[in-house]
């Protein structure tokens, strides 16, 4: 089977972000012949050579456009539509695959994957990373002008359309319930792979940037985006290392507020800023630290969200602190992996990491917790197999109708 999977953000674990599309683009082509239309917008970001940039059985097509998460608007909207416009030729050109998928983020690279598979009468698999519209909508990125309606109108119609919708959270799959009832619904998430840590030289990783000093490491390792709350994040790390030598508080990443991390680390030497990595180093830092943070702002449509370090913290043992009020605060519930706390909210937050640290054997039960609660629920292998079989379902139901 040929499958075109329309994916603006391609990048490998070399580059410091998720490996989720990689790790399925990397599953299907063990079965089938995959073509990956995407951009180079991520190589400048590769800072390793462990992986191939293409799998085998993978095939890239790759546009020149530019994409980074400090980014205007205005920006982030003509880089999605060029995306969308070159995506669209080129799949209206090439040979005609067997399924179509696209992932959103953005919502545009989506519609590109529909708006071919309409044309060409393919079937195709939607899977929704982000809750678009609602997401840029809810940030201030989409003026009020009629604009709103007309992408919700849009949104609907491509969940009615894809012959699966893959969310990566049960918030996220209840959402497209809501906005298209007769839509086909499965929840996939990101879930983690610890077994990258085998490819990781610990010595280099964690030696060089992490004080011996200190006893506790509290970890942020993520986008310094705007949904992810930053300015919270390092009022509530301040009062939190304030008076204290046993503290230290690193963030690891990059996007829009880096210059604020950049800031607070130039002024306090228990903050520490951590360049970029790639995501084998980066999950080689989660299991060396006490306690990671998962901080967003106060924003409906971020309570759906999957964050990838919530599934990486997990998987290597070590439990977190979340502010977003939806799955993953009843999760962390449920399972006693973590603790929640309000969105926004830096004086609630830092007395939380505090009583945390203050108790050393809830601590560890938590990360027992994280880890057993990870592996049973998150596997990644198991989570790529159900994808897989799920597209070849999408593909094979969609030729019998024929």
């Amino acid at each position: 089977m040929h499958i075109a999977v329309f994916l603006q953000h391609y990048h490998t674990p070399d580059c410091p972000t998720a490996a989720r599309p990689y790790a399925l683009v990397e599953r299907l082509g063990q079965d089938h012949a995959v073509t990956v239309i995407t951009t180079r917008a991520w190589e400048d970001t590769r800072t390793a050579h462990r992986f191939p940039w293409a799998p085998p059985g993978v095939d890239l097509v790759r546009f020149d456009v530019p994409y980074n998460n400090s980014m205007t608007s205005t920006q982030r909207l003509t880089s999605f539509l060029i995306y969308a416009a070159r995506a669209v030729r080129h799949g209206l050109q090439m040979p005609r695959p067997d399924l179509f998928l696209g992932s959103s983020t953005p919502l545009t690279a989506a519609a590109a994957a529909g708006l071919v598979a309409r044309i060409r009468d393919v079937p195709w698999v939607f899977e929704v990373q982000d809750l678009w519209p609602a997401f840029p909508i809810q940030m201030g990125a989409v003026p009020n002008v009629g604009l709103p309606t007309l992408l919700r109108w849009g949104e609907a119609a491509l969940y009615r359309s894809a012959a699966e919708v893959v969310t990566v959270s049960p918030d996220m799959e209840q959402h497209v319930r809501v906005q298209a009832p007769s839509a086909s619904v499965t929840t996939l998430p990101y879930g983690a792979d610890p077994a990258v840590l085998d490819t990781v030289d610990e010595n280099r990783v964690l030696t060089e940037p992490l004080s011996r000093d200190r006893r506790f490491l509290v970890l942020y390792a993520g986008t310094f985006g705007r949904a992810n709350a930053i300015p919270t994040l390092l009022d509530a790390a301040r009062r939190l290392v304030d008076g204290r030598s046993d503290v230290l508080v690193a963030l690891a990443g990059r996007g829009h507020h880096a210059p604020l991390v950049e800031q607070a680390a130039c002024r306090h030497d228990a903050i520490r800023r951590l360049s970029p990595r790639p995501y084998p180093d980066t999950l080689a830092l989660f299991e060396h630290a006490d306690l990671s943070l998962i901080p967003f702002r106060d924003r409906p449509v971020l309570a759906a969200n999957a964050p990838s370090k919530f599934f990486d913290s997990l998987a290597t043992g070590t439990p977190v602190v979340v502010t977003n009020p939806g799955w993953t605060r009843r999760f962390v519930e449920r399972h006693g992996c973590g603790w929640s706390v309000p969105p926004e909210s830096p004086g609630t937050l830092a007395d939380r990491v505090r009583a945390v640290l203050a108790s050393p054997k809830a601590r560890r039960q938590a990360g027992q917790n994280a880890r057993a609660a990870a592996r049973r629920c998150f596997n990644r292998d198991a989570m790529l197999n159900r994808y897989t079989s799920l597209i070849e379902t999408a593909a094979g139901l969609a030729s019998n109708r024929g």
